[in-house]
């Protein structure tokens, strides 16, 4: 079943690799016998479907998930059943392929205005003066 991204984008199960493992946890003794937990695998470097750009973005926000050879490896074990754990898997996938699509906005830098450095100066001296009546009484020499 392919990966549907967005209306544009539809990753292929020509390029997912899905292998299926034992999975621990709630189950009963199906945990012994059936082999729910799902392990997809999607070759980035390989895919011809991404930019260049969104690509390095991807490679980013895949932190741990991305393989030394450039594939993106995601596990899938918190189901009882293979098929919700497969669903599970193809929607975190899409859900970070959705979030390498978006540019990020540049940053401009801004300098504070005249009166907001004004407003900041007589923020510290109106502190400071009330610190300084805190403390006991000077008498000066």
């Amino acid at each position: 079943m392919p990966v549907y991204v967005n209306d544009e984008l539809i990753i292929p199960d020509s390029e997912l690799d899905v292998s299926f493992m034992r999975s621990g946890g709630p189950g009963g003794q199906n945990v012994n016998k059936v082999s729910s937990a799902v392990q997809l695998r999607w070759d980035l470097a390989g895919s011809q479907r991404l930019t260049p750009r969104v690509k390095l973005r991807l490679r980013t926000l895949a932190g741990h998930r991305l393989t030394d050879d450039g594939a993106i490896l995601i596990a899938a074990r918190t189901q009882r059943s293979q098929e919700q754990n497969r669903r599970d898997a193809e929607q975190r996938l899409a859900e970070l392929v959705r979030a390498a699509l978006i540019e990020p906005k540049k940053r401009y830098a801004t300098k504070p205005t005249r009166a907001a450095k004004q407003r900041r100066v007589d923020t510290k001296t109106k502190r400071g003066s009330s610190k300084k009546l805190r403390g006991r009484p000077q008498i000066d020499d």
